[in-house]
């Protein structure tokens, strides 16, 4: 039995001029630089919205609808962000958000057209949970899932948009600039630890609105079994626990019913494992066993980290917007939840495209 764990993590490149650096001029055959040039370059009357996930995503759709020029700009290889999925043997695994949960009557709407197009469809609305007390039923709101993967909807979102993959933004300053490049405003849609990297400390208002900004981490675990051994449930809160957060049979969700699990970390334990995350797969593995009571070892375990999984203490505000021009959206402005990124993404690109009209 094999066990293969892989860690996806990203480093942060400080060098404008590497020409290894995904997305840079120095990667393409001269022929080419012409037009990547071209559209590297921002518009100075738009906006540069850094982040594809479905905050970013919402944002520039907003600003595209309003006529306002807008560019996407993402550091990986696909729009996602939190809502990332990958393909494990030609089938795909939620790596991040496990679900999404509607309330907003905007946000249903979004979810009817992800229906229609076969992206997404109603999964459960109960889940268990495990705690001193044994198992029990919770009963909740409608989960839904996506049979291709959460990120799937993402892209759907940002399929008309003016999006550059693998375009690693070094730095926000005044005016506001990108990468020295002049915009009417910049919006940064990700985790505030991550946006603190990119702002000019003289961008005394975002810089000021990200350091109130914490975050929590997770583990990640993806464990492919021989075979369908545990006692059928869709999703499982593990309160109490020391390792496990929340494991989910990715095979219900997905519709297909593989033998595969998704289980993520607590806190305090991801936190201990950031240096050196590979080393908690074994412990991952043998926390769900037990917790499920399965006799077979995973033929398959994969571990991604999250650094900046949840926000914690977030703001009601909805999202920010200040007087340099500087925007910063996401899940942090409400409850974490994929609708809240949503709603921040759509509110701070209505309120540029009103202020830029």
């Amino acid at each position: 039995m094999s066990v293969k764990v892989r860690v996806c993590c990203r480093l942060v490149k400080t060098f404008r001029n590497n020409p290894l650096v995904p997305g840079r001029v120095g990667r393409r055959r001269s022929a080419e630089r012409p037009a990547y040039d071209q559209a590297m370059s921002a518009d100075p009357s738009g906006v540069v919205v850094v982040g594809a996930g479905i905050a970013g995503v919402a944002c520039a759709r907003e600003l595209l609808r309003a006529g306002i020029p807008v560019q996407l700009r993402e550091r990986g290889r696909v729009a996602g962000g939190r809502m990332a999925s990958r393909r494990f043997d030609g089938r795909p695994a939620d790596l991040g958000a496990a679900y999404l949960t509607v309330t907003d009557p905007d946000f249903a709407e979004v979810v009817r057209e992800w229906q229609a197009a076969g992206l997404a469809r109603e999964w459960t609305d109960t889940f268990v949970a495990y705690g001193a007390d044994g198992r029990r039923e919770i009963p909740g709101p409608i989960r839904w899932a996506a049979p291709r993967g959460l990120r799937s909807l993402v892209e759907h979102l940002a399929q008309d948009l003016p999006l550059v993959v693998n375009r690693l933004v070094l730095g926000v300053e005044p005016g506001p600039t990108v990468d020295g490049q002049k915009c009417a405003a910049a919006v940064l849609a990700m985790p505030g630890p991550q946006a603190a990297l990119l702002l000019d400390p003289a961008l005394e208002a975002a810089t000021e609105a990200v350091r109130r900004q914490h975050w929590s981490p997770t583990l990640a675990a993806v464990l492919r079994f021989p075979t369908r051994r545990w006692t059928d449930f869709r999703g499982a809160f593990v309160n109490d626990h020391p390792l496990l957060g929340l494991v989910c049979d990715d095979g219900d969700r997905r519709g297909d019913g593989a033998p595969v699990l998704v289980a993520h970390t607590t806190p305090e334990f991801a936190a201990r494992h950031l240096a050196q995350p590979t080393g908690a797969a074994p412990a991952v593995e043998a926390a769900v066993r037990d917790l499920l009571t399965l006799p077979d070892r995973a033929e398959h375990v994969h571990v991604h980290r999250w650094t900046y999984a949840k926000p914690v203490d977030g703001s009601d505000a909805g999202f920010h917007l200040d007087d340099d021009g500087i925007g910063l959206a996401g899940d942090v402005f409400g409850k974490p939840r994929v609708q809240t990124a949503w709603r921040s993404g759509r509110d701070l690109g209505r309120a540029l495209a009103a202020r830029l009209a």
